[in-house]
């Protein structure tokens, strides 16, 4: 597999996903090591958000999606790549270093970037008229469709926040939504 050519710093929790990020990419990875980062970690953090800009790829477990939230109210213009569940789970454990680095790189082709000011084109009622709220179905749509559109997974109320904030439009949705569901 040909690696990525990535400008930016990916933001990963440990020397484990750094492993399997080697493996894709030969960008600049800095690792938080959980929930403590360090003040020379944020120093560091810092000085590659002003010089390249920032990938973060954490966990998608409770503690991953609590760093995620840490780091971008720091650097509110991260890049953001989000990694299914599914495909980082490995015997109970979940984790970046758990994927098969061709999953890594594809969601490095997804990164979502956030605008500079979100603009509501999604409401709570789509969410009901897609399926993606009110159903027994739902959580499952979402997971899927979040997958497809490389924003991650989320509550109602979170993934609503991000098609908005991620600028997905109408068509990309639309179509997210139509492969999910023939899944």
């Amino acid at each position: 597999m040909d690696k990525l050519d990535i400008k930016e710093a990916i933001v990963v929790e440990g020397r484990d996903d750094t492993a399997v990020l080697r493996q894709v990419t030969d960008a600049l990875i800095i690792e938080t090591h959980g929930f403590g980062i360090k003040k020379q970690t944020w120093e560091i953090l810092e000085r590659a958000y002003r010089q390249k800009g920032l990938i973060i790829l954490t966990d998608p477990d409770f503690s991953g999606e609590e760093i995620r939230r840490r780091l971008t109210e720091r650097f509110p213009e991260s890049k953001h790549a989000y990694m299914p569940r599914r495909k980082a789970e490995k015997n109970g454990d979940i984790g970046i270093e758990n994927a098969d680095p061709q999953h890594v790189a594809e969601i490095l082709k997804k990164i979502c970037t956030p605008l500079e000011k979100t603009v509501e084109t999604f409401t709570m009622k789509d969410m009901y008229r897609a399926g993606l709220s009110g159903n027994p179905q739902s959580k499952k749509i979402r997971q899927k469709t979040g997958e497809i559109l490389g924003i991650g997974y989320g509550n109602t109320s979170a993934f609503l926040k991000k098609l908005n904030s991620f600028g997905i439009t109408r068509e990309q949705f639309e179509e997210a939504l139509n492969k999910s569901q023939n899944r």
